[in-house]
């Protein structure tokens, strides 16, 4: 099972993974996200899942999916006794079109793809970069064409990415050259 971010504070970490693994290995998919957390509605151990190898994230995880994995793991939980005395929601779904990328292997995975960098430090000025990642180079650098100019970006300088939807390509329309600061901007309010 690949597994590209956990935080699992407060349980048993392989106790709840040797749970885990199985339901994912038997319904043919990976765990993206496995987090323990509270909300305002109580504890939840929220996982996210996606077919492996797939370039789109969404590919193959259908609704009907993620009850299946949910029932099975819900009730495997209960019997291993993984989060003893805790009330808490098992969340299951997909990662989505902003699915965060976690590292050097999602960088090459999601080649082609139009993504959103934070940096902790800024790049020709610029703190977030959006644009056409083109995976890795074979010196290890991330690749990544934002504003018309290529960057190639040291790993340890990625605070956060996601794969974002590029609105002019969804609506059939080519990008005309705006500034990735001029359309992160727009969309910032659904990054919220």
């Amino acid at each position: 099972m690949q597994l590209a971010h956990e935080s699992l504070k407060g349980l048993d970490r392989d106790r709840v993974i040797s749970v885990v693994e199985p339901i994912l290995r038997a319904h043919g998919v990976d765990a993206v996200e496995l987090i323990w957390r509270s909300d305002s509605q109580g504890w939840v151990l929220y996982l996210t899942v996606e077919r492996p190898g797939s370039a789109d994230p969404a590919a193959g995880v259908t609704l009907d999916l993620c009850a299946e994995i949910s029932r099975d793991l819900s009730a495997a939980l209960d019997v291993a006794d993984c989060i003893p005395g805790a009330r808490y929601r098992l969340e299951v779904g997909s990662p989505g079109i902003d699915r965060a990328l976690y590292g050097v292997r999602d960088y090459a995975r999601f080649a082609g793809k139009t993504a959103k960098f934070k940096l902790r430090e800024p790049v020709d000025g610029q703190r977030v970069l959006r644009g056409a990642l083109h995976g890795m180079s074979e010196d290890g650098f991330v690749l990544l064409t934002a504003d018309g100019k290529e960057h190639r970006l040291a790993p340890a300088i990625i605070e956060s990415g996601k794969l974002t939807l590029d609105f002019d390509l969804a609506k059939g329309r080519p990008d005309h050259g705006r500034s990735s600061q001029k359309r992160a901007g727009r969309s910032a309010p659904r990054d919220r």
